[in-house]
């Protein structure tokens, strides 16, 4: 039964510690991989505090939490249609904290290393070309609680968009971006997903909309039942937002709540119904 932690608690760093503790020690999640790569989200240059971008403080916790257990640990991410993510990585004040954790950022557009993974029985494609830095790295998903105009949520499986390079990512989400979020993570899972929920975000997102301040922290290894948590935090059914449900459907993760073990908070204690429109 995978678990799935919600804690409660100020913006600071033990709320963060606190979530994860309840996961265990996580060396797990670190075994037998060549690096940690924390996935952040910088669809835009907007800071933490409109809840649509990643918060440094979060990072920042992640980054101390692993370099404890792994002697490489970086912060990945790509550019979007929309923005650079260097530019990202110095506006919102993230470069001071790798700066000071002694890591690197790496735009995974830059990379020139790169491995072509072929998709078995993919939505709607056949295969995805990624860098290979990506291949035997335990990759944390730390995604916002936030809604998507076109996907209903971006929570930690949207998040894994993000480590495809290209710039023009907007042409996947011609080919149906919901299936092509369950393709990517057929074949790229995250050994835990962080959502940070200290500012989330509702209304027509992932960059409209309006913050929210939720003050809460969710984690796990699983990142179907960790997504589907999170919906339900946010008043809204797994069950409807698609991607969750086919990942579910395809034996990626959990998605009955009967059969996800839920610590720290009681849902219903922290609950609140987003706004989608």
């Amino acid at each position: 039964m995978p678990v799935v932690s919600v804690v409660k608690g100020p913006r600071c760093r033990e709320t963060v510690y606190k979530s994860l503790d309840f996961l265990g020690g996580l060396k797990d999640v670190v075994a037998n991989a060549d690096r940690v790569l924390v996935k952040i989200n910088f669809i835009t240059a907007k800071t933490f505090e409109t809840g649509v971008t990643s918060d440094p403080l979060v990072v920042d916790a992640l980054l101390q939490w692993f370099k404890e257990l792994h002697g490489e640990v970086a912060v990945v991410e790509s550019d979007s249609s929309l923005t650079s993510a260097d530019k990202a990585y110095r506006v919102t004040g993230l470069d001071k904290v790798c700066e000071q954790n002694h890591v690197k950022f790496i735009n995974l557009r830059r990379e020139e290393a790169k491995v072509r993974l072929e998709i078995p029985d993919g939505e709607v494609l056949k295969h995805i070309v990624v860098p290979r830095i990506i291949l035997d790295a335990a990759v944390v998903s730390l995604a916002k609680l936030k809604t998507h105009n076109e996907t209903g949520v971006t929570l930690g499986m949207k998040n894994m968009f993000g480590l495809l390079p290209d710039k023009l990512k907007f042409r996947y989400h011609l080919k149906d971006v919901n299936k092509v979020i369950v393709d990517i993570n057929t074949v790229l899972r995250s050994r835990l997903t962080v959502i940070d929920g200290f500012y989330a975000l509702e209304g027509i997102g992932p960059i409209s909309g309006n913050p929210v301040q939720m003050g809460l922290m969710l984690a796990g290894r699983d990142p179907v039942a960790t997504d589907a948590t999170a919906c339900r935090v946010m008043g809204i059914d797994p069950y409807e937002i698609y991607h969750i449900r086919r990942a579910y459907e395809k034996g990626l993760g959990e998605i009955d709540p009967a059969r996800v073990e839920v610590v720290g908070e009681v849902i219903t204690n922290v609950q609140k119904k987003f706004k989608r429109t």
